[in-house]
């Protein structure tokens, strides 16, 4: 009687567990780090940038937009040198490594944190700035308040980096060499690096299992930037 409930739990999957879950943990690590680094530097960028004129502000502006598109191997090369035995970080052994990883992927999701970030700061009517001046408040205190206004947009910033990291596979698949150990655990694999080279290698059981996690990310992200943005328009 058993039989029949036993049987289905021991059918075989068509791709290895270990496997994919390593490089879902990868892929996550990675660009969660990336991210995390690029805000840290984006957001005091775009403070700085809404709170104060400059000469060369409009071109930095241009710059930061420009970086939003920029080609994700051309950053790729640019890292790879970086970390290569010749280059000036060689010294590091960073070639091939998920420290290179982050590297790539936090040049990429710095210009849209920064620059959804400086839309969103600029955006705040500066009624809220001039109310936290005359209370009192210090420079530190107005950026806060400015913050605080401003969270819904710096939250979709830090999802759409996130999005553009997860997503990307040019840049990492070139400085992290997409590895994996022989016992099938990832080491600079990604989701998308995995992909490619599964598809290539006819294992679409695998490709196809790994393409639909990479969807349901970008998808949750989406979903969320999406909720941020109506919540934004209807404060």
């Amino acid at each position: 009687m058993l039989a029949p409930i036993v049987t289905p739990l021991l059918v075989e999957l068509p791709f290895d567990t270990v496997y994919v879950r390593s490089i879902i943990l990868v892929s996550l690590y990675v660009s969660v780090t990336a991210v995390g680094l690029s805000t840290a530097v984006s957001l005091p960028i775009a403070l700085v940038m809404g709170f104060t004129d400059f000469p060369g502000k409009r071109f930095l502006t241009s710059v930061i937009n420009t970086g939003m598109g920029f080609p994700s191997v051309v950053v790729g090369l640019w890292v790879l040198f970086l970390v290569s035995n010749q280059g000036p970080l060689g010294e590091f052994d960073l070639i091939f490594t998920k420290r290179a990883m982050i590297m790539s992927q936090f040049v990429l999701a710095t210009p849209p944190i920064t620059a959804i970030s400086l839309a969103a700061i600029s955006g705040v009517d500066g009624s809220v700035r001039d109310a936290a001046h005359a209370l009192g408040g210090t420079r530190l205190d107005v950026a806060l308040v400015t913050i605080k206004e401003a969270r819904y947009g710096i939250a979709t910033a830090v999802l759409a980096g996130f999005g553009r990291a997860i997503s990307e596979v040019g840049s990492v698949l070139i400085v992290g060499g997409n590895i994996a150990g022989a016992d099938g655990v990832s080491k600079t694999r990604t989701l998308t690096t995995a992909i490619s080279l599964e598809a290539r290698q006819g294992r679409y059981e695998t490709a196809m299992v790994l393409g639909a996690i990479l969807v349901v990310l970008v998808l949750v992200i989406n979903a969320v930037v999406v909720r941020f943005g109506d919540r934004e328009v209807n404060r």
